[in-house]
This record gives C-alpha cells, sequence and structure tokens, in this order.
C-alpha cells in the first residue's frame, strides 16, 4: 500500500484543519505563528533526517510510500515534519484555552527538570550509539535553556505534551509496525538502546519531545511578540 505513509500524514492533520475555525480557541488566527517556527523547525530536523537516512541509521520501506524524494527523503517525510507539528500546536493551544487556571504553572520547572536528569542518564546509557545520543545532544540544552529561562508558559506545554503522546502513540506506532505486516519507517537497532514501548524505539519519545519543545518556543516567541506590538 505505497500510501500509507501521506494517509496517516492526511489523517493527523484532518482534525486540527477542520477544527481551526472553532470560536472557542480559534485556531486559524495563529497560524501565521506556526508557519513563521516551520523553517527554524526544519532546519534542524531536515538536516538530521537527512544525515540519518543516508547513513543507515533508520529508512522508509518503499512498500507504503509513493517513491517520490528529495534528499533521501520520501515526500511523506517532508510532510510529517509540516503535518504532526500543525497538528501538535494545535493540541497545545486548545490546553490554552481550556486549562485557564495553568494548573501546572508550579510544575513545569520541576517536570523540566526530571527530563534533564532522565535524558543526562539516558545519553550515558547511549553513548555513542548515534539515535540515544544525538537526540539527547540536541534535548539536553533545550531543556536546560528553558530550566533557566522558566518561561510562563512551561506548565501547559507539558499538559499538551501528555496529550500529544496519545496521537503520537498512534501515528509512531503504526510507522513503527504496530496493526500493519512491516514497517514504514525502520530504525537500525545498533544504534539505539534497544529498548521498545510496543513496537516504538523509546527515543522516540524524547525525539518528539525535543521536537515539539523547539517548535511552542518558537510559537510562544512570535505570538508573544506579536502580542507587544499591538
Amino acid at each position: 500500500m505505497h500510501s500509507l505513509y501521506l494517509i496517516i500524514n492526511i489523517l493527523s492533520i484532518a482534525y486540527p484543519l477542520l477544527m481551526s475555525w472553532d470560536k472557542r480557541v480559534n485556531y486559524f488566527k495563529k497560524w501565521k505563528y506556526q508557519f513563521m517556527a516551520y523553517p527554524i523547525l526544519m532546519a534542524v530536523m531536515i538536516p538530521w533526517d537527512v544525515y540519518f537516512t543516508s547513513q543507515g541509521f533508520w529508512g522508509f520501506n518503499s512498500e507504503y510510500i509513493l517513491g517520490i524524494s528529495l534528499f533521501h527523503l520520501p515526500l511523506e517525510e517532508w510532510l510529517f515534519f509540516i503535518f504532526i507539528p500543525f497538528a501538535s500546536s494545535f493540541i497545545y493551544e486548545v490546553v490554552i484555552y481550556y486549562d485557564k487556571n495553568d494548573n501546572l504553572s508550579k510544575y513545569g520547572k520541576s517536570i523540566n527538570l526530571f527530563f534533564i536528569i532522565i535524558s543526562i542518564m539516558l545519553l550515558i546509557l547511549g553513548f555513542p550509539k548515534w539515535y540515544t545520543t544525538s537526540t539527547m545532544v540536541f534535548l539536553i540544552p533545550l531543556l536546560a535553556y528553558h530550566q533557566w529561562k522558566k518561561p510562563n508558559w512551561l506548565g501547559r506545554f507539558y499538559v499538551a505534551f501528555a496529550f500529544i503522546l496519545i496521537p503520537f502513540l498512534i501515528v509512531n506506532g503504526v510507522l513503527t509496525g504496530s496493526f500493519i505486516e512491516d514497517q514504514v519507517v525502520w530504525y537500525n537497532v545498533n544504534e539505539t538502546l534497544g529498548i521498545s514501548i510496543g513496537t516504538i524505539p523509546f527515543e522516540d519519545f524524547f525525539y518528539c519531545l525535543f521536537m515539539m519543545l523547539f517548535l511552542i518556543s518558537f510559537h510562544e516567541y512570535f505570538k508573544q511578540r506579536d502580542q507587544l506590538k499591538n
């Protein structure tokens, strides 16, 4: 089924796109911050992805992709870095609307510190495995920066991240072979810890955390800058 990866991408963005005009969240009004953050996110994620694919640290099953590629990456992988962040930012904005009391505000820094400690431990355990090491090398400074800056949105981000993990488990589960005969995306197990949640490599959860925290950081930066102008 050569269109499977494309279908997964489309299903991932369908509901957030349809609900963008919901009057409670008005996500369409935040699109501009998302589009401003995209180039920065992709400037980090795409070279990482291209290099890992070219080195055989991970790759894509030709049975589940259309066969259109650029810089070793299938079209579907490029769309992944647009559609998944779009859907994740939608979840974040929904959390902002419904979590008006910012219930995790005072715990945001503690949660962040917890992830710093776990990431450092994984870096030590996983070195020099490429996927484990690179993920933690990117993630630890980003977490440390937010530990220092203490942004006022950190608690809400971790609430949103908890909800993001629900579709993450479904989407990444299918991509890594759950519910289907083979994997859409395969990983070189020699470059990971060899620990999986279902079919999902453990590192994927921290890869997701890095991508979402990096994205929301710029999403919030552009949004708050716009608010100051007004």
